[in-house]
């Protein structure tokens, strides 16, 4: 086939393009290319045409991925709208029953009963599926970047079944974790469709991920960031692209079934005076401190857990939930409930305090029986018991600066954030979650301040990334399993930020220890694209476009992450 004839060939996705420069990318270490017959120094101009045509059908593979993305972001919506219904229904069914509990004792029995039956249910579903136990968050990471395959069908019957059962006896966790990978099984089922590679395949799983997010709180800016900050880890405009594109979708179909109201209308609450804004410094440390107290805690029920036998996990969380439902309703479900009582105020130390303890320690029992279920909601609600307990204290009339019982519903948004970065370490899209769920960007600048202060104390208590923990230990408890290993994919293209610091910041090309198999073709500097050559210097903030054959997505992006990361 000529040169000419090549240029008409029809392309339709990324692995396609790269398939005409993919036996370029055998060259040495430095580069060199003098055996690559379609990328070859002796002839320059040649190959920089090549490049730019490349580069020319990459920008609209992009476009094409963002369009998917939109079809992908319909269908997660529908889904996720479908879970939040179910498990609103599910906490409302189990505070009601708990409720009617307290008046009729003779049936405790019958209902601790019933409990059983649906732990031994539950674990069923989880042996049966274990890559759909706990938050889902994990999983879905690993399935980006780690290569990990996941069976989207079975990990859908196993959250809806699973996760809207728990929520009828009101256990302790949220819908949000779920939601991000009902998104990304979602976005894989209808992928294998829509994409075309594992390249454009975990770009939609990413967007799907990112929709899920968006539907779950509302918040599409918030699910756009989560998908790069916690789910890709790493900033690329291909995936901002389609993740935004899911996430907006999403969003419609969310706003359309519940309204435009925000998901905690926080709307009215007092802004906080600059006056006052010294008390971030407590408020952030303490917020820091329950997040890094939350983060150990959930690992190390989880880690007690593991010695109790599989089937008798989940029988234990629902057992815990009878006396915490009957005593202390505020702490069943996600806890929408308990923020909303939150910002009204009112509530006494002594009540502030029971609440934080046994929300703690009710979602640690439930996350750790590995129930399919969410812990992004219930470290909200800690954080905003948090916020509001500072505030109360804050407020006692034998401080000499005593705070006005106003702004407690204040701190109580602002410590939900504080407390979520702590124990994530996902500080950018804490700051968004709660600007967008509150309906009012006036807290910025106090939710952002308290986030900082909250990340410094997770950082001085050397605080692991709790997802990135969880997903360590899931492939460590399953190391036969069929996810744990890297997917195959002959070729394909990806692109990757160069940090402040990193090996690869400040070096030049032919300097950079690139494996066989993997070429950078071209580097984005600001508004300016350019190929470069072994003498190029890649700088800090430049983007790098690779070109990879003979490996998997997933070892590609390690190899840049420790390259191009600070």
């Amino acid at each position: 086939m000529s040169g000419s004839d090549r240029r008409n060939v029809p392309r339709n996705d990324s692995d396609d393009v790269s398939r005409e420069t993919s036996t370029s990318l055998h060259a040495s270490r430095k580069h060199d290319t003098s055996h690559a017959p379609h990328i070859a120094p002796r002839h320059p101009r040649r190959r920089q045409a090549q490049i730019h045509r490349f580069l020319s059908d990459f920008s609209r593979v992009k476009w094409r991925i963002a369009a998917k993305g939109i079809i992908s972001g319909f269908a997660v919506g529908l889904l996720v709208v479908l879970y939040r219904l179910g498990i609103g229904y599910g906490t409302r069914f189990a505070t009601a029953m708990y409720a009617w509990l307290r008046d009729n004792p003779l049936w405790i029995a019958a209902w601790a009963a019933a409990a059983v039956l649906a732990g031994l249910f539950v674990a069923c579903l989880i042996r049966w599926e274990p890559m759909a136990s706990g938050s889902g968050i994990p999983q879905t990471e690993g399935v980006v970047t780690r290569g990990m395959r996941m069976r989207a069908w079975s990990i859908l019957v196993v959250r809806y079944a699973g996760g809207l059962l728990c929520g009828l006896f009101g256990l302790s966790m949220g819908r949000e974790g779920p939601s991000v990978q009902i998104g990304a099984a979602t976005s894989q089922a209808t992928g294998g469709r829509l994409a075309h590679g594992q390249v454009d395949r975990n770009a939609l799983i990413t967007s799907g991920a990112a929709a899920g997010l968006s539907a779950a709180f509302c918040a599409p800016l918030s699910g756009a960031m989560f998908a790069l900050e916690e789910i890709h880890r790493s900033f690329s405009p291909t995936i901002l692209l389609t993740a935004m594109s899911a996430s907006l979708t999403s969003d419609f179909v969310a706003k359309y079934c519940f309204g435009l109201r925000p998901v905690l209308d926080f709307a009215a609450i007092q802004q906080l005076p600059l006056t006052h804004y010294w008390w971030l410094l407590p408020l952030g440390l303490a917020t820091g401190v329950i997040g890094v107290v939350m983060n150990r805690l959930l690992l190390g029920l989880q880690t007690l857990m593991s010695h109790v036998p599989a089937m008798a996990r989940p029988i234990i969380s629902l057992a815990v939930a009878l006396p915490c439902g009957m005593l202390l309703p505020l702490t069943l479900g996600g806890g929408e409930n308990l923020i909303a009582f939150m910002e009204r105020g009112g509530a006494g130390l002594g009540m502030l305090a029971a609440l934080l303890i046994v929300k703690m320690l009710f979602t640690a029992t439930s996350f750790a029986s590995g129930a399919p279920g969410g812990i992004f909601m219930p470290i909200l609600a800690v954080g905003s018991i948090t916020g509001a307990l500072v505030a109360t204290l804050g407020g006692m009339p034998d401080l000499p600066i005593a705070l006005d019982a106003q702004y407690v519903s204040v701190f109580a948004v602002i410590g939900m954030a504080g407390t979520l970065a702590a124990a994530t370490k996902a500080p950018i899209t804490s700051i968004l979650l709660i600007v967008e769920m509150s309906g009012n960007i006036t807290h910025m600048l106090p939710v952002a301040a308290c986030v900082l202060i909250a990340l410094f104390v997770a950082d001085v208590c050397n605080t692991k990334p709790i997802y990135e923990v969880l997903l360590d230990r899931y492939q460590a408890g399953h190391p036969d399993n069929a996810g744990a290993q890297p997917t195959a994919v002959r070729s394909g293209v990806v692109e990757y930020p160069v940090e402040i610091g990193s090996r690869m910041a400040g070096s030049a090309l032919g300097n950079v220890p690139l494996p066989d198999g993997m070429m950078i073709i071209t580097v984005r500097r600001g508004s300016r694209d350019f190929v470069p050559n072994p003498s190029s210097v890649i700088l800090a903030g430049d983007y790098v476009v690779v070109l990879f054959s003979g490996c998997s997505e997933s070892i590609a992006r390690t190899t840049l992450s420790g390259l191009c990361r600070g």
